[in-house]
C-alpha cells in the first residue's frame, strides 16, 4: 500500500461473527411463518423412462394433504441459464434417477411424506445413457431429441448429445509438435463431486392478497432466481421478491432454482406458506453437484523443458440438463492452457448430456478437474526429461505484460513468487526426505467473475452507516471485507457500519456471490458511493465551517479543514433537517478484459479478469501396505492482490484446501445403472478435521489495477491445485502415477501391486 491504512488490511472480526458462534444467526431452513405447511417432491425411480401415468388421487385424499401438483398443474415452461433446457416437472419421459415428477404440500412433514408414497407413477423404461463414452458414440440415444428447438444463447455449439463446444486456437499446433523434441500425451479422468454445504437447499414461499410472492431463500444468486421464478410463474419480476436470510455455506450449489419454484408453486396452489428442504439423499442424487470429466492432453516440448504446443480437450458429464455445462466447458479450456506461455495451442471443452443429475457449478467451476490434468502432466514431462519440476514449470510460467492463451494482456503476475515461496516452506530440495514420503507441486490461476454490482449508503444521524447492498453473504465474509473499504474510505470503524443484504425489493441489483467477486466488485461498489457522499459531506461542511470544499478531509468520523471539523452525525442530522439525508448510490460494473475474438469459438467466457496466481506445496507418506496417504504439512501461496482481511483469507484458503483434498482423496458420487450408490453423508466419504492438516497461508500481494486497494478475488482458487499437488507427492512418494480422482488407497495400493490401472 502506497499509505497506512486503518480499516482494510487488517485482520478484523467478521460482521456476522456473533450470530454464527452464539447459534442465533437465521437461516434459509430455520425461517418459518405462521400457518405453514411442508413441502416435498416426488423423485423419479428411472433413468431414462417415458412417463405412462400419474395418479395422484390417493394422496390427494390423505389427512393433512392441502396441495399437489404435477407437471399438467403448472406453465409448460423451459429454463435455465445459457440454455433453456429443464421443466419444473417431467412431462413427457424422465431423464435422470431424482428429477421431479410431482410435489406435495400437507400440515406435518410425516403427511407429506405419507403423500409422495400414495401417488403412483408408472414408467415405460428406455435405453439409458450413463456415461460419456455412451453419449458421444455414433447413433447414441438422444437425451434431448429436440434439443434444437431449445431457446440458446447464438455463440454455442450444439451438436447431438454435446450442449455446448468451446474452443481456443492460437498459432499452429501441428508446427509446435514438429519444434518439440518429445511429444506426451496421457489421459485423465475426475469424479462428480458434492458441494459439501452445511445447510441443505430451503426455500418459504407465501403469496399476498395482491398476487406477490415473497420467497425467503439460501440462494446465492437472489436477482437470478427472481427472473427464473418469473419464467416459470409466469409473472412480472415485479410481483416476485426474494429475500436471503441467510445461508449456511453455498460453493456454487446454490446458484440455480433449487427448490424455490416448488414452495412458491405449492403455496399459491395450497393459499399458504410452503416450506421445501432437501433431505441429504436429495441433495446426492438430484443436486447439481461437479461435473465428472475425461481429458486428454498432448503437449510438445524441447530437450531442455520449453513447451513448444499443447492439445487438449475435455469432456463434461453435465447431466440431464445443461446447467452451468455450456459455460464450464469454455472456463476450462483455459485452464487447459494453464499459467504457461505456450505459443500453439488448440483446446476444447465440450458439455455432454447423460442420464444423470444436472450438474452446475462448484467452487471454481472446471478448476480441478482441468488443472489436475494439466499439473500432473508438468510433473509426468519434467520427470521422463529429467529436470526439477519446479524448474520446468519456472521456465514456461507467464510473467508480467505477457500474452494469455486468448490475447489478453497479463497484469499483476504473482506466481514466480508464489511458486519459489510455497517450494521454499515445504522444504523442496529435500523432495524425497524417506522411503514413502514425498512432496509434490502444483500451479494455476483464477478468475475473478466481473458483472455489476450496485450498493446504497446512508450515514445515520448517530455518525453510524448503513451498507445496503444486493449480494448475499454465503460465509466468505466478503460482505465484512467490502464494509472494511467503506470505513476506510468515509474515515469510520468497521464497527459503525451495519450491512443490509440480498431483498430483490430493498437492495440494488448484484451479479450474485459467485466467482470470487463479492469482496471486490461490491467493495469497488462501495467506493463509488463514498465519492458521492464525499461531495455531498464536503458541500454541507463548506458552508457550515467557512471554508473551501477543496481543503476538506474525512477522517475520524469527521470532516476536517485544518484546527475546524465537523463530525458525520452532525451532517447527517443537518442533512435531513434540509431534506433527503445523506444518501449514495454506488456502482461498479467490471471493465471488459480485451481478448483476440479470433482465438475463440462457442466461448462463453473468453478471458479471465483480473486474475489470481497461486502455488500449492504438500508433503505426504504413503504406506506401500494399504495405500493410504497421510498428509503431513499442506502450504498454499496465493497472490490476493492485496489482503484485505488476512484472517479470513487464511480461513477461506484453509476451507478451500479442504474440499480440494477432499476431492483428491475420498469423494465420488457412485453410480451405477443410473443410480446412485452412495446417497448419504456415510457412505460419501468428505473429510473431517481429523483428516486434515495444518494449512499454512503465505498470502503474496501483486496489486489489481481494478481491485479495491488492489485486492483479488480470493474465494475459489484454493480449491484448485490440490488434487494435482497430491498426485504428484504421491508419484514422489512411492513412484506411481494414478490419473483419475479419487486417489484411494485403493487405487495407489493396487498400482503397487501392479494389479490395476492407475
Amino acid at each position: 500500500m502506497s499509505r497506512e491504512t486503518r480499516v482494510v488490511g487488517r485482520s478484523l472480526p467478521r460482521l456476522d461473527a456473533s450470530g454464527k458462534v452464539t447459534g442465533t444467526a437465521l437461516y434459509a431452513a430455520d425461517f418459518a411463518l405462521p400457518g405453514m405447511l411442508h413441502g416435498k417432491v416426488l423423485r423419479s425411480r428411472e433413468a431414462h423412462a417415458r412417463l405412462v401415468r400419474i395418479d395422484s388421487s390417493r394422496a390427494r385424499a390423505l389427512p393433512g394433504v392441502r396441495a399437489v401438483i404435477t407437471a399438467a398443474d403448472v406453465p409448460d415452461v423451459r429454463y435455465g441459464g445459457a440454455l433453456k433446457d429443464e421443466t419444473v416437472f417431467a412431462r413427457d419421459k424422465v431423464r435422470y434417477v431424482g428429477q421431479p415428477v410431482a410435489a406435495v404440500a400437507a400440515t406435518t412433514r410425516e403427511a407429506a411424506a405419507a403423500a409422495l408414497a400414495a401417488i403412483d407413477v408408472a414408467y415405460e423404461p428406455l435405453p439409458a445413457v450413463l456415461d460419456l463414452e455412451a453419449a458421444l458414440a455414433p447413433g447414441a440415444p438422444l437425451i434431448h431429441e429436440a434439443w434444437q428447438t431449445y431457446t440458446a444463447i447464438p455463440l454455442l455449439h450444439r451438436e447431438g448429445n454435446v450442449c455446448n463446444r468451446a474452443r481456443i486456437a492460437v498459432g499452429d499446433v501441428e508446427r509446435g509438435f514438429a519444434e518439440a523434441d518429445r511429444i506426451f500425451e496421457h489421459r485423465f479422468r475426475t469424479a462428480m463431486v458434492h458441494q459439501g454445504y452445511t445447510e441443505p437447499r430451503a426455500a418459504v414461499a407465501s403469496w399476498d392478497s395482491s398476487g406477490q410472492v415473497t420467497v425467503w431463500s439460501n440462494t446465492q444468486l437472489p436477482f437470478e432466481i427472481q427472473n427464473t421464478l418469473a419464467e416459470i410463474l409466469a409473472l412480472p419480476p415485479s410481483k416476485i421478491r426474494v429475500i436471503v436470510p441467510g445461508i449456511g455455506g453455498g460453493f456454487g450449489g446454490k446458484l440455480r432454482v433449487g427448490v424455490e419454484h416448488f414452495a412458491a408453486l405449492l403455496a399459491r396452489r395450497a393459499g399458504r406458506p410452503v416450506k421445501v428442504v432437501t433431505t441429504s439423499e436429495e441433495e446426492l442424487t438430484a443436486a447439481y453437484p461437479r461435473q465428472g470429466t475425461r481429458v486428454e492432453l498432448k503437449t510438445g516440448v524441447t530437450r531442455d523443458g520449453r513447451i513448444t504446443a499443447k492439445e487438449g480437450r475435455i469432456w463434461f458429464d453435465t447431466g440431464a440438463f445443461a446447467g452451468s455445462g455450456p459455460g464450464v466447458a469454455s472456463v476450462a479450456t483455459l485452464v487447459l492452457a494453464g499459467p504457461y506461455r505456450i505459443p500453439n495451442l488448440l483446446l476444447e471443452g465440450y458439455a455432454v448430456y447423460t442420464n444423470k443429475t444436472n450438474c452446475g457449478s462448484f467452487r471454481a467451476p472446471s478448476g480441478p478437474q482441468s488443472n489436475f490434468a494439466v499439473e500432473s502432466q508438468m510433473d509426468m514431462i519434467a520427470d521422463a526429461l529429467g529436470l526439477d519440476p519446479l524448474d520446468f514449470r519456472l521456465k514456461n510460467i507467464v510473467h508480467e505484460g505477457d500474452e494469455g492463451p486468448t490475447g489478453q494482456v497479463l497484469e499483476a503476475v504473482g506466481l514466480e513468487e508464489c511458486l519459489r515461496r510455497a517450494a521454499a516452506a515445504i522444504g523442496w530440495a529435500d523432495r524425497r526426505p524417506a522411503p514413502g514420503r514425498g512432496k509434490g507441486l502444483a500451479c494455476g490461476w483464477w478468475t475473478t467473475t466481473g458483472g455489476s454490482s450496485g450498493v446504497y449508503v446512508k450515514i445515520n444521524p448517530d455518525g453510524t452507516v448503513a451498507l445496503n447492498t444486493g449480494a448475499a453473504e454465503i460465509g466468505t465474509a466478503a460482505l465484512t471485507g467490502a464494509a472494511q473499504v467503506l470505513a476506510e474510505d468515509l474515515g469510520v470503524d468497521l464497527a459503525d457500519i451495519s450491512v443490509v443484504s440480498a431483498d430483490t425489493f430493498a437492495t440494488p441489483f448484484d451479479f450474485g456471490a459467485q466467482g470470487s467477486r463479492t469482496a471486490f466488485a461490491v467493495g469497488n461498489a462501495c467506493r463509488a458511493a463514498v465519492a458521492d457522499l464525499r461531495r455531498q459531506l464536503f458541500a454541507l461542511a463548506a458552508a457550515q465551517l467557512g471554508v473551501d470544499a477543496e481543503a476538506l478531509e474525512l477522517r475520524d468520523k469527521a470532516v476536517v479543514a485544518g484546527d475546524k471539523r465537523i463530525a458525520l452525525a452532525e451532517l447527517a442530522r443537518l442533512s435531513q433537517a434540509s431534506g433527503g439525508g445523506l444518501i449514495a448510490h454506488g456502482t461498479f460494473i467490471a471493465p471488459p478484459t480485451p481478448y483476440d475474438a479470433k482465438r475463440v469459438e462457442a466461448h462463453v467466457y473468453p478471458a479471465f479478469h483480473s486474475p489470481s496466481f497461486h502455488a500449492h506445496a504438500v508433503d505426504l507418506s504413503v504406506d506401500r501396505e494399504t495405500g493410504e496417504v497421510t498428509v503431513h504439512r499442506y502450504v498454499v501461496a496465493q497472490d490476493v492482490g492485496f489482503a484485505m482481511n488476512p484472517t479470513y483469507i487464511e480461513g477461506q484458503i484453509e476451507g478451500g484446501v479442504a474440499q480440494g483434498l477432499g476431492q483428491a482423496l475420498s469423494e465420488e458420487i457412485v453410480y451405477e445403472n443410473g443410480r446412485v450408490l452412495n446417497p448419504n453423508l456415510t457412505d460419501y466419504k468428505m473429510p473431517t478435521t481429523l483428516d486434515l492438516p495444518r494449512v499454512e497461508s503465505i498470502l503474496v500481494e501483486h496489486p489489481s489495477l481494478v481491485g479495491p486497494y488492489g485486492a483479488k478475488g480470493v474465494g475459489e482458487p484454493p480449491s484448485i491445485e490440490p488434487p494435482a499437488a497430491v498426485a504428484n507427492a504421491v508419484a514422489a512418494a512411492v513412484g506411481v502415477r494414478v490419473t483419475t480422482l479419487p486417489i484411494t488407497a485403493e487405487k495407489i495400493a493396487l498400482a503397487l501391486a501392479g494389479e490395476g490401472a492407475a
